[in-house]
Protein backbone atom coordinates (compact mmCIF):
# COMPACT_ATOMS: atom_id res chain seq x y z
CA UNK A 1 0.00 0.00 0.00
CA UNK A 2 1.02 3.48 0.13
CA UNK A 3 3.08 5.19 2.38
CA UNK A 4 0.46 6.73 4.92
CA UNK A 5 1.14 10.17 6.90
CA UNK A 6 0.24 11.77 9.70
CA UNK A 7 -0.27 15.75 11.19
CA UNK A 8 -0.34 16.37 14.67
CA UNK A 9 -1.46 19.62 16.49
CA UNK A 10 -0.99 20.38 20.52
CA UNK A 11 -2.60 22.95 22.40
CA UNK A 12 -1.17 23.36 26.07
CA UNK A 13 0.56 22.37 28.58
CA UNK A 14 4.15 20.51 28.80
CA UNK A 15 2.06 17.40 29.82
CA UNK A 16 0.32 17.51 26.32
CA UNK A 17 3.28 18.36 24.43
CA UNK A 18 4.89 14.96 26.23
CA UNK A 19 1.75 12.86 25.27
CA UNK A 20 2.25 13.94 21.75
CA UNK A 21 5.72 12.81 21.61
CA UNK A 22 4.13 9.31 23.18
CA UNK A 23 1.40 9.57 20.31
CA UNK A 24 4.22 10.27 17.57
CA UNK A 25 6.71 8.12 18.73
CA UNK A 26 3.05 4.70 18.35
CA UNK A 27 2.05 6.66 15.20
CA UNK A 28 5.92 6.31 13.66
CA UNK A 29 6.06 2.50 15.12
CA UNK A 30 3.20 1.44 13.05
CA UNK A 31 4.77 2.99 10.09
CA UNK A 32 2.94 6.34 9.73
CA UNK A 33 5.27 9.16 8.77
CA UNK A 34 5.31 12.92 9.67
CA UNK A 35 4.05 15.34 6.70
CA UNK A 36 7.06 17.85 6.60
CA UNK A 37 5.47 20.97 5.87
CA UNK A 38 7.85 22.16 3.07
CA UNK A 39 8.11 19.13 0.87
CA UNK A 40 4.35 17.72 1.28
CA UNK A 41 2.31 20.65 0.99
CA UNK A 42 0.56 18.99 -1.90
CA UNK A 43 -0.20 16.34 0.70
CA UNK A 44 -3.48 15.53 2.98
CA UNK A 45 -2.61 13.50 5.82
CA UNK A 46 -4.19 9.99 6.00
CA UNK A 47 -4.21 10.48 9.90
CA UNK A 48 -4.80 13.97 11.83
CA UNK A 49 -3.98 14.42 15.60
CA UNK A 50 -5.37 17.13 17.89
CA UNK A 51 -3.91 16.71 20.80
CA UNK A 52 -6.00 19.72 23.37
CA UNK A 53 -5.88 21.38 25.82
CA UNK A 54 -9.28 22.66 28.50
CA UNK A 55 -7.22 25.64 29.96
CA UNK A 56 -7.53 28.49 27.53
CA UNK A 57 -10.72 29.90 27.04
CA UNK A 58 -12.77 29.33 24.08
CA UNK A 59 -11.08 25.82 23.71
CA UNK A 60 -13.75 23.78 22.70
CA UNK A 61 -14.81 25.96 19.44
CA UNK A 62 -10.92 26.20 18.61
CA UNK A 63 -11.17 22.17 18.42
CA UNK A 64 -14.14 22.44 16.26
CA UNK A 65 -13.14 24.55 13.74
CA UNK A 66 -9.46 22.90 13.52
CA UNK A 67 -11.70 20.07 12.68
CA UNK A 68 -13.80 21.49 10.14
CA UNK A 69 -11.53 21.06 6.83
CA UNK A 70 -10.64 17.36 8.07
CA UNK A 71 -14.34 16.65 8.61
CA UNK A 72 -15.43 18.00 5.45
CA UNK A 73 -12.81 15.77 3.76
CA UNK A 74 -13.97 12.48 5.18
CA UNK A 75 -17.74 13.51 3.96
CA UNK A 76 -16.54 14.01 0.30
CA UNK A 77 -15.02 10.31 0.76
CA UNK A 78 -11.65 10.35 1.57
CA UNK A 79 -10.21 8.03 3.84
CA UNK A 80 -8.81 10.05 6.71
CA UNK A 81 -8.41 8.78 10.62
CA UNK A 82 -9.75 12.18 12.96
CA UNK A 83 -8.17 11.45 16.69
CA UNK A 84 -9.05 13.93 18.80
CA UNK A 85 -6.60 13.65 22.43
CA UNK A 86 -5.90 15.04 25.57
CA UNK A 87 -7.91 17.71 27.95
CA UNK A 88 -10.77 18.82 25.30
CA UNK A 89 -11.04 15.11 24.33
CA UNK A 90 -11.36 13.58 27.61
CA UNK A 91 -14.07 16.69 28.87
CA UNK A 92 -16.72 16.24 26.36
CA UNK A 93 -16.32 12.62 25.36
CA UNK A 94 -19.23 11.69 23.08
CA UNK A 95 -20.55 14.86 22.89
CA UNK A 96 -17.67 15.42 20.69
CA UNK A 97 -18.89 12.72 18.20
CA UNK A 98 -22.12 14.24 18.12
CA UNK A 99 -20.94 17.15 17.15
CA UNK A 100 -18.10 16.24 14.38
CA UNK A 101 -19.52 12.36 13.63
CA UNK A 102 -16.65 12.39 11.77
CA UNK A 103 -13.99 11.95 14.15
CA UNK A 104 -12.98 8.19 14.71
CA UNK A 105 -11.28 8.40 18.24
CA UNK A 106 -11.74 10.72 21.68
CA UNK A 107 -9.27 9.70 23.84
CA UNK A 108 -8.16 11.12 27.26
CA UNK A 109 -4.47 12.04 28.33
CA UNK A 110 -4.60 9.06 29.92
CA UNK A 111 -5.01 7.17 26.83
CA UNK A 112 -1.79 8.45 25.63
CA UNK A 113 0.09 5.30 25.31
CA UNK A 114 -2.20 3.01 23.92
CA UNK A 115 -3.36 4.67 20.70
CA UNK A 116 -1.75 1.42 18.71
CA UNK A 117 -4.26 -0.41 20.71
CA UNK A 118 -6.97 1.34 19.18
CA UNK A 119 -6.26 1.49 15.37
CA UNK A 120 -7.69 -1.75 15.15
CA UNK A 121 -10.79 -0.53 15.74
CA UNK A 122 -10.45 2.50 13.52
CA UNK A 123 -9.24 0.40 10.83
CA UNK A 124 -12.53 -1.69 10.97
CA UNK A 125 -14.64 1.04 11.19
CA UNK A 126 -15.67 1.71 14.53
CA UNK A 127 -15.66 4.99 16.42
CA UNK A 128 -13.99 4.64 19.74
CA UNK A 129 -14.15 7.03 22.76
CA UNK A 130 -11.82 6.06 25.29
CA UNK A 131 -12.42 8.60 28.13
CA UNK A 132 -12.61 6.34 31.29
CA UNK A 133 -10.30 6.61 34.29
CA UNK A 134 -8.21 3.65 33.38
CA UNK A 135 -5.24 2.83 35.56
CA UNK A 136 -2.64 4.00 33.36
CA UNK A 137 -0.17 0.79 32.36
CA UNK A 138 3.19 1.11 32.30
CA UNK A 139 4.37 2.74 29.78
CA UNK A 140 5.94 1.22 26.59
CA UNK A 141 6.06 3.17 23.82
CA UNK A 142 8.79 5.31 23.53
CA UNK A 143 8.82 9.37 23.33
CA UNK A 144 9.79 10.73 20.22
CA UNK A 145 11.48 13.93 21.32
CA UNK A 146 11.17 17.34 20.25
CA UNK A 147 14.78 18.14 21.09
CA UNK A 148 18.10 16.23 20.80
CA UNK A 149 19.24 17.76 24.37
CA UNK A 150 16.30 18.13 26.59
CA UNK A 151 13.68 15.44 27.10
CA UNK A 152 10.47 15.19 29.50
CA UNK A 153 9.65 12.60 31.67
CA UNK A 154 6.60 12.17 33.57
CA UNK A 155 7.00 10.71 37.08
CA UNK A 156 3.11 11.35 38.52
CA UNK A 157 0.00 11.47 36.66
CA UNK A 158 -3.45 13.13 37.63
CA UNK A 159 -3.54 15.38 40.29
CA UNK A 160 -5.97 15.02 44.17
CA UNK A 161 -6.03 18.57 44.53
CA UNK A 162 -9.63 20.30 43.73
CA UNK A 163 -8.42 23.94 42.78
CA UNK A 164 -11.66 25.65 41.74
CA UNK A 165 -10.70 27.01 38.60
CA UNK A 166 -8.83 24.17 37.16
CA UNK A 167 -10.46 20.62 34.96
CA UNK A 168 -7.46 18.83 35.67
CA UNK A 169 -8.63 16.60 38.17
CA UNK A 170 -11.69 15.80 35.95
CA UNK A 171 -9.49 15.59 32.88
CA UNK A 172 -6.47 13.74 33.98
CA UNK A 173 -7.92 11.46 37.08
CA UNK A 174 -6.59 10.69 40.24
CA UNK A 175 -3.07 11.55 41.28
CA UNK A 176 -0.85 7.87 39.90
CA UNK A 177 3.27 7.75 40.70
CA UNK A 178 4.82 5.97 37.82
CA UNK A 179 7.27 3.09 39.65
CA UNK A 180 10.63 4.47 40.42
CA UNK A 181 12.45 2.00 38.66
CA UNK A 182 10.50 2.99 35.25
CA UNK A 183 11.39 6.57 35.79
CA UNK A 184 14.93 5.22 36.32
CA UNK A 185 15.21 3.28 33.37
CA UNK A 186 13.56 5.67 30.75
CA UNK A 187 16.17 8.35 32.30
CA UNK A 188 19.09 5.85 31.28
CA UNK A 189 17.69 5.00 28.06
CA UNK A 190 17.43 8.84 27.66
CA UNK A 191 21.20 9.72 28.69
CA UNK A 192 22.55 6.72 26.20
CA UNK A 193 21.14 8.08 23.24
CA UNK A 194 22.41 11.38 24.33
CA UNK A 195 19.99 13.34 25.98
CA UNK A 196 21.46 16.19 28.51
CA UNK A 197 19.21 17.36 30.46
CA UNK A 198 15.80 16.16 31.71
CA UNK A 199 12.69 17.55 33.18
CA UNK A 200 10.85 15.97 35.64
CA UNK A 201 6.95 16.53 35.29
CA UNK A 202 3.89 16.52 37.09
CA UNK A 203 0.93 18.79 38.31
CA UNK A 204 1.92 18.75 41.44
CA UNK A 205 5.21 17.13 41.83
CA UNK A 206 5.85 17.05 45.27
CA UNK A 207 2.87 14.42 45.44
CA UNK A 208 4.69 11.96 43.94
CA UNK A 209 5.15 8.49 45.76
CA UNK A 210 1.79 9.65 48.44
CA UNK A 211 -0.15 6.75 46.54
CA UNK A 212 2.21 3.67 47.01
CA UNK A 213 3.01 1.26 49.23
CA UNK A 214 5.33 1.90 51.07
CA UNK A 215 5.26 5.62 50.80
CA UNK A 216 7.70 7.09 48.86
CA UNK A 217 9.19 10.21 48.57
CA UNK A 218 9.96 13.26 46.00
CA UNK A 219 13.13 14.32 47.12
CA UNK A 220 14.40 10.56 46.95
CA UNK A 221 13.43 10.36 43.20
CA UNK A 222 15.34 13.68 42.85
CA UNK A 223 18.00 12.12 44.57
CA UNK A 224 18.08 8.46 42.56
CA UNK A 225 17.30 10.34 39.29
CA UNK A 226 19.90 13.04 39.82
CA UNK A 227 22.46 10.40 40.17
CA UNK A 228 21.91 8.57 36.88
CA UNK A 229 25.99 8.85 35.26
CA UNK A 230 25.74 10.58 32.25
CA UNK A 231 23.03 12.83 33.13
CA UNK A 232 24.03 16.23 33.36
CA UNK A 233 21.00 18.44 34.82
CA UNK A 234 17.57 17.45 35.93
CA UNK A 235 14.40 19.58 36.69
CA UNK A 236 11.03 19.23 38.09
CA UNK A 237 7.71 20.94 37.78
CA UNK A 238 5.00 21.62 39.24
CA UNK A 239 5.45 22.63 42.99
CA UNK A 240 2.87 22.95 44.97
CA UNK A 241 3.14 25.65 47.87
CA UNK A 242 1.00 22.58 49.96
CA UNK A 243 3.30 20.09 50.14
CA UNK A 244 6.98 21.46 48.83
CA UNK A 245 8.97 19.91 51.47
CA UNK A 246 12.30 21.54 52.37
CA UNK A 247 13.62 18.11 51.68
CA UNK A 248 13.38 18.77 47.72
CA UNK A 249 15.56 21.82 48.22
CA UNK A 250 18.47 20.20 50.05
CA UNK A 251 18.40 17.74 47.64
CA UNK A 252 19.11 20.48 44.83
CA UNK A 253 21.70 21.53 47.20
CA UNK A 254 23.37 17.89 47.48
CA UNK A 255 22.73 16.51 44.17
CA UNK A 256 25.24 18.30 41.55
CA UNK A 257 22.89 17.55 38.62
CA UNK A 258 19.64 19.20 40.23
CA UNK A 259 19.34 22.77 38.75
CA UNK A 260 18.47 25.73 40.98
CA UNK A 261 15.71 26.29 39.44
CA UNK A 262 12.04 26.04 41.24
CA UNK A 263 8.63 26.24 39.79
CA UNK A 264 6.05 26.83 42.34
CA UNK A 265 2.55 28.91 41.75
CA UNK A 266 0.99 31.16 44.22
CA UNK A 267 -1.99 32.19 41.72
CA UNK A 268 -3.06 34.92 44.04
CA UNK A 269 -1.64 37.14 46.59
CA UNK A 270 -4.70 37.79 48.34
CA UNK A 271 -5.87 35.22 51.36
CA UNK A 272 -9.73 35.57 50.54
CA UNK A 273 -8.85 34.56 46.84
CA UNK A 274 -6.86 31.39 47.86
CA UNK A 275 -9.16 30.61 49.89
CA UNK A 276 -12.03 30.52 47.47
CA UNK A 277 -9.75 28.74 45.02
CA UNK A 278 -9.21 26.00 47.10
CA UNK A 279 -5.54 26.27 47.00
CA UNK A 280 -4.81 25.03 50.63
CA UNK A 281 -2.32 27.79 51.61
CA UNK A 282 -2.01 31.61 52.20
CA UNK A 283 0.06 34.14 50.93
CA UNK A 284 1.91 34.39 54.12
CA UNK A 285 2.78 30.25 54.31
CA UNK A 286 3.90 31.06 50.11
CA UNK A 287 6.38 33.97 51.38
CA UNK A 288 7.60 31.52 54.16
CA UNK A 289 8.14 28.65 51.55
CA UNK A 290 10.18 31.56 49.65
CA UNK A 291 12.18 32.38 52.57
CA UNK A 292 13.34 28.88 53.74
CA UNK A 293 13.92 28.27 49.82
CA UNK A 294 16.58 31.54 49.39
CA UNK A 295 17.96 30.70 53.35
CA UNK A 296 19.42 27.70 51.48
CA UNK A 297 19.43 28.67 48.05
CA UNK A 298 19.92 32.47 47.84
CA UNK A 299 20.63 32.80 44.19
CA UNK A 300 17.62 30.27 42.64
CA UNK A 301 15.55 31.25 40.13
CA UNK A 302 11.32 31.10 41.27
CA UNK A 303 9.39 31.11 38.79
CA UNK A 304 5.08 30.74 39.35
CA UNK A 305 1.74 30.83 37.77
CA UNK A 306 -0.65 33.65 38.65
CA UNK A 307 -4.78 34.20 37.58
CA UNK A 308 -6.08 38.08 37.75
CA UNK A 309 -9.65 38.08 37.28
CA UNK A 310 -10.90 35.39 39.33
CA UNK A 311 -14.28 35.35 40.41
CA UNK A 312 -14.91 37.69 43.52
CA UNK A 313 -11.42 39.95 42.81
CA UNK A 314 -11.43 43.16 44.27
CA UNK A 315 -9.12 46.14 42.89
CA UNK A 316 -7.47 45.41 46.58
CA UNK A 317 -7.49 41.74 46.39
CA UNK A 318 -5.59 42.46 42.57
CA UNK A 319 -3.39 44.89 44.91
CA UNK A 320 -2.75 41.88 46.84
CA UNK A 321 -0.93 40.09 44.18
CA UNK A 322 1.52 42.73 43.05
CA UNK A 323 2.67 43.35 46.92
CA UNK A 324 3.84 39.75 46.50
CA UNK A 325 5.15 40.25 43.62
CA UNK A 326 7.24 42.88 44.74
CA UNK A 327 8.43 41.13 48.23
CA UNK A 328 8.91 38.20 46.27
CA UNK A 329 10.76 39.40 42.91
CA UNK A 330 10.08 36.20 40.82
CA UNK A 331 12.42 35.66 38.12
CA UNK A 332 9.30 34.09 35.25
CA UNK A 333 5.84 34.17 35.62
CA UNK A 334 2.93 32.69 33.64
CA UNK A 335 0.07 34.74 33.73
CA UNK A 336 -3.32 34.01 32.91
CA UNK A 337 -7.28 36.16 32.80
CA UNK A 338 -9.31 33.87 34.57
CA UNK A 339 -11.21 31.88 32.14
CA UNK A 340 -14.53 30.01 33.55
CA UNK A 341 -13.38 26.32 32.24
CA UNK A 342 -16.92 23.89 31.80
CA UNK A 343 -17.30 21.26 34.74
CA UNK A 344 -15.74 23.43 37.50
CA UNK A 345 -16.62 24.96 40.37
CA UNK A 346 -15.73 28.31 39.78
CA UNK A 347 -17.58 28.88 36.42
CA UNK A 348 -20.92 29.24 37.79
CA UNK A 349 -20.36 31.36 40.29
CA UNK A 350 -22.13 34.53 40.11
CA UNK A 351 -19.20 37.57 41.21
CA UNK A 352 -17.62 36.73 37.59
CA UNK A 353 -15.04 39.85 37.29
CA UNK A 354 -16.18 41.74 33.82
CA UNK A 355 -13.57 41.06 30.85
CA UNK A 356 -12.12 44.58 30.48
CA UNK A 357 -11.49 44.16 33.71
CA UNK A 358 -9.38 40.91 33.49
CA UNK A 359 -7.53 42.43 30.64
CA UNK A 360 -6.96 45.81 32.25
CA UNK A 361 -5.40 43.82 35.41
CA UNK A 362 -3.76 41.39 33.14
CA UNK A 363 -1.70 44.46 31.11
CA UNK A 364 -0.80 46.16 34.51
CA UNK A 365 0.56 42.67 36.14
CA UNK A 366 2.92 41.78 32.58
CA UNK A 367 4.77 45.19 33.30
CA UNK A 368 5.33 44.18 36.25
CA UNK A 369 6.50 40.31 35.58
CA UNK A 370 8.92 41.84 32.73
CA UNK A 371 10.54 44.64 35.53
CA UNK A 372 10.68 41.78 37.67
CA UNK A 373 12.21 39.13 34.90
CA UNK A 374 14.61 41.92 33.64
CA UNK A 375 15.93 42.88 37.35
CA UNK A 376 17.15 38.77 38.17
CA UNK A 377 18.73 38.78 34.63
CA UNK A 378 20.76 41.80 35.54
CA UNK A 379 22.79 39.83 38.66
CA UNK A 380 23.89 37.50 35.82
CA UNK A 381 25.97 40.71 34.06
CA UNK A 382 29.09 40.43 34.42
CA UNK A 383 29.48 36.32 35.52
CA UNK A 384 30.50 33.52 33.71
CA UNK A 385 27.78 30.36 33.82
CA UNK A 386 27.28 27.48 32.66
CA UNK A 387 24.73 26.99 29.81
CA UNK A 388 24.10 23.75 27.84
CA UNK A 389 23.61 24.44 24.38
CA UNK A 390 20.20 23.44 22.87
CA UNK A 391 19.80 24.63 19.45
CA UNK A 392 21.04 27.59 16.45
CA UNK A 393 19.53 30.90 17.47
CA UNK A 394 16.85 30.77 15.00
CA UNK A 395 17.07 34.71 14.54
CA UNK A 396 20.91 34.84 14.11
CA UNK A 397 22.30 31.40 12.23
CA UNK A 398 25.61 32.36 13.69
CA UNK A 399 24.92 31.96 17.56
CA UNK A 400 23.21 28.97 19.84
CA UNK A 401 21.14 29.30 21.96
CA UNK A 402 21.23 27.39 25.51
CA UNK A 403 20.07 27.57 29.16
CA UNK A 404 21.94 28.58 32.58
CA UNK A 405 20.90 26.00 35.61
CA UNK A 406 18.43 29.31 36.13
CA UNK A 407 16.67 28.42 33.17
CA UNK A 408 17.61 31.69 31.90
CA UNK A 409 17.89 31.93 28.01
CA UNK A 410 21.81 33.09 26.76
CA UNK A 411 22.52 33.84 23.13
CA UNK A 412 26.47 33.73 22.50
CA UNK A 413 28.11 32.99 18.85
CA UNK A 414 28.82 29.68 18.20
CA UNK A 415 28.60 26.43 15.65
CA UNK A 416 26.13 24.60 16.56
CA UNK A 417 27.28 21.55 15.16
CA UNK A 418 30.26 21.78 17.42
CA UNK A 419 28.76 22.77 20.40
CA UNK A 420 24.73 21.12 20.19
CA UNK A 421 25.16 19.22 24.26
CA UNK A 422 27.52 20.32 25.16
CA UNK A 423 27.81 22.52 28.68
CA UNK A 424 30.28 25.98 27.97
CA UNK A 425 31.06 28.59 30.09
CA UNK A 426 30.07 32.18 28.33
CA UNK A 427 30.64 35.76 30.25
CA UNK A 428 27.09 37.45 29.94
CA UNK A 429 27.96 40.81 28.57
CA UNK A 430 23.94 42.27 28.34
CA UNK A 431 20.56 41.53 29.13
CA UNK A 432 17.09 41.93 27.17
CA UNK A 433 13.92 41.60 29.85
CA UNK A 434 13.84 37.03 29.22
CA UNK A 435 17.40 36.42 27.53
CA UNK A 436 21.09 37.12 28.03
CA UNK A 437 23.85 37.57 25.73
CA UNK A 438 27.59 36.62 26.10
CA UNK A 439 30.59 35.32 24.88
CA UNK A 440 32.04 31.80 25.49
CA UNK A 441 34.68 31.54 27.43
CA UNK A 442 37.09 28.74 26.51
Amino acid sequence: GKELTYKLETMGCQMNLADSERIEGQLQSLGIRPLDPEQDKSIDPDVVVLNTCSIREHAESKVYSYLGPYAKRKREGEDVAIIVAGCVAQQEGEALLRRVPEVDLVMGPQYANRLSDFFDDIANGNQVVATEATHIMEDSSKPRRQSKVCAWVNVIYGCNERCAFCIVPTTRGVEQSRPLESIVQEVEELVDQGYKEVTLLGQSIDAYGRDMIPKRKFSDLLRIVGSVPGLKRLRFVTSHPRYMSMSVVEEILNTPSVCESIHIPFQSGSNKILASMGRGHTREKYLHIVDRIRSRLPDASISADVIVGFPGETEDDFQDTLKLMEEVKFDTINTAAYSPRPNTPAATWEDQVPDDVKQERLQRINVLVKQHAKERRERMLGRTVEVLVEERNVRVPTQVMGRTRHNYIVYFDGDIDKLQGELVNVHIESCQTFYLSGTIVS
